[in-house]
């Protein structure tokens, strides 16, 4: 069990899916938790049945609300930036504005985040992102939201190495589809557009990773602990795939 006594974290995107169990298992390794996004309601629940966790709201698309959540939150010791959001249309029918809102949340919203948390730094520090394994392949029917993962994982290669002559890492965790919210709305997408049944809806989204299956959102919480743990030191700049094999 990795041991996170003393240390805080601040998670976005914390009030569901894997947010909400990166918190889970923060806190049961010790540390202090803050959970922030851009609803209360889910991330007072999560604040509510873990210890030693605080729920703050911020918008991570936005500088100031990310800084003002900085101040708040205080000296921070590990940033994990999990926030996202996924919309699907064909690339010839994908509106501006889709674009713009894809590159926003799971691109700008990293980059604020990681640079808010590594200017507070003061030593030691760890810096984690979500990203997917749309940061490392390609997806049809996605292409502003692979395009956003990919400059995830190019923005932790490229900060990995201006941080890595001190006490902080960078990585990115790249699970394939999650048994999360967020896919219960890719099937639910894939049934309307498509017209298929729940269950086959489901089934072409397992079919992506050789394993047969969804990952578990506390595969990727048990990367993100290693990432934090003693004998990790020199794993720096990875874009790590959780995905059965897939990539």
């Amino acid at each position: 069990m990795t041991d996170l006594a003393g240390k805080r974290v601040l998670i976005t995107g914390g009030g569901t899916g894997t947010g909400a169990d990166l918190a889970r298992g923060f806190a049961e390794a010790g540390a202090e938790v803050i959970v922030t996004g851009r609803r209360a309601e889910p991330l007072d629940a999560v604040s509510a049945r873990l210890p030693r966790t605080r729920a703050l709201t911020a918008d991570v698309t936005d500088e100031a609300s990310i800084a003002t959540l900085f101040d708040a939150a205080g000296p921070v010791d590990i940033v994990v930036a999990n926030a996202g959001a996924a919309e699907s249309a064909p690339f010839g029918r994908t509106p501006l504005d889709q674009w713009n809102a894809m590159l926003a949340v799971n691109l700008t919203g990293v980059f604020l985040t990681l640079r808010a948390g590594l200017r507070q730094f003061s030593g030691w520090g760890r810096l984690i992102s979500v990203a997917s394994t749309a940061g490392l392949k390609g997806y049809a029917y996605v292409a502003p939201y692979a395009a956003a993962k990919h400059g995830v994982v190019g923005l932790t290669r490229s900060l990995a190495l201006e941080v890595a002559k001190s006490p902080v890492t960078v990585n990115t965790l790249c699970p394939g589809f999650l048994d999360t919210e967020m896919t219960d709305r890719s099937v639910a997408n894939i049934m309307e557009k498509t017209g298929k049944s729940r269950e086959d809806a489901r089934a072409a989204l397992t079919r992506t990773n050789p394993q047969g299956r969804l990952i578990r959102p506390e595969e990727v919480t048990a990367a993100a602990l290693w990432l934090c743990s003693p004998g990790s030191e020199g794993v720096n700049g990875q874009a790590i795939a959780i995905a059965g094999g897939e990539v």
